[in-house]
């Protein structure tokens, strides 16, 4: 099997970069590749790299993540998060190649207090959440074979994170403000690599696996919890921490404006996944600890 794979330097595709390699050839890219075009905004480009490396699975780890941003950047973020994506499905329908996409829960409006299904109806708040949701579209309208995975509150050992975040201020300040009504499943790159490896797996032995699939860890949380457990992990392993664990203040969304509205459930139900594909994600607790011991590992 040959993978080719974008956006190999990001936080999901480092984990990619990884988890694909055994399972065949390996051939992986991000914007600044020379020896062939990894440039999700490039569509020329990209059907130059195809045809050249002729896979049979492309994993697309390349998006417009900044989701501030995006409300004032809403043509490169439709480029990248919209436009790319359609530019891959296009060329794996005339190909025949697999198309592994990544996806977002943004795609939803935070209503309601229950797990989003894969069936329920979409209504982005953002840019950034539509323009994910026009990526969706365009690769389930081309025609080719595809896994797309809805995620939510990706974290990892590479890149900014809010985990990262959490700890670096706790380090500098006295005090935190934290959002205590946004609840969702933080849910590591790790995870999502090695689910992707299993998935593509499962796929190719039986193609009626094709399809949209919510994918993130175990259990739900909300802002101001998950950087309680951040700090107060840290906290434990020796990590000098500034701020006092009663000096962590739960607000409200209506109480920190941005530029990006955002949901306020995030929740996603993963039953379907995990009974198509036969697995077992484990709570975010357990991914996260793991991660976390690696990071408090370098700040000592």
């Amino acid at each position: 099997m040959k993978i080719l794979l974008l956006g190999k330097n990001g936080q999901l595709g480092w984990e990619l970069m990884r988890s694909l390699a055994p399972l065949g050839e390996l051939v992986a890219l991000d914007a600044r590749s020379t020896d062939h075009c990894g440039d999700i905004a490039n569509p020329d480009g990209l059907a130059r790299t195809i045809k050249s490396v002729a896979p049979d699975v492309i994993v697309n780890a390349a998006a417009y993540t900044a989701v501030d941003k995006a409300e004032t950047e809403c043509d490169l973020a439709r480029k990248i998060n919209a436009e790319g994506p359609a530019t891959l499905a296009r060329l794996a329908s005339q190909t025949g190649a697999w198309l592994v996409h990544y996806s977002t829960d943004y795609v939803f409006d935070g209503s309601g207090d229950q797990g989003w299904k894969e069936t329920d109806q979409t209504s982005p708040l953002n840019v950034y959440g539509k323009t994910k949701r026009e990526g969706e579209l365009a690769i389930m309208e081309s025609g080719c074979r595809y896994l797309i995975f809805r995620t939510s509150w990706v974290y990892g050992m590479r890149g900014a994170n809010f985990a990262k975040t959490m700890l670096k201020l706790a380090q500098e300040r006295e005090q935190l403000s934290v959002i205590c009504d946004q609840s969702g499943a933080p849910t590591g790159a790790e995870l999502l690599a090695d689910v992707t490896s299993h998935c593509i797996l499962k796929a190719q032995q039986r193609p009626e696996l094709a399809g949209l699939y919510h994918l993130a860890a175990g259990g739900v949380t909300t802002w101001y919890d998950y950087a309680c457990f951040v700090i107060g992990f840290a906290r434990a392993s020796g990590v000098s921490i500034k701020v006092a664990p009663d000096a962590i203040r739960a607000i409200r969304s209506k109480d920190f404006i941005t530029a990006a509205p955002r949901p306020m459930n995030s929740r996603l139900c993963t039953q379907k996944l995990q009974d198509m594909f036969d697995l077992n994600l484990p709570s975010w607790q357990t991914s996260l600890t793991r991660t976390l011991t690696e990071i408090c590992e370098n700040k000592k």
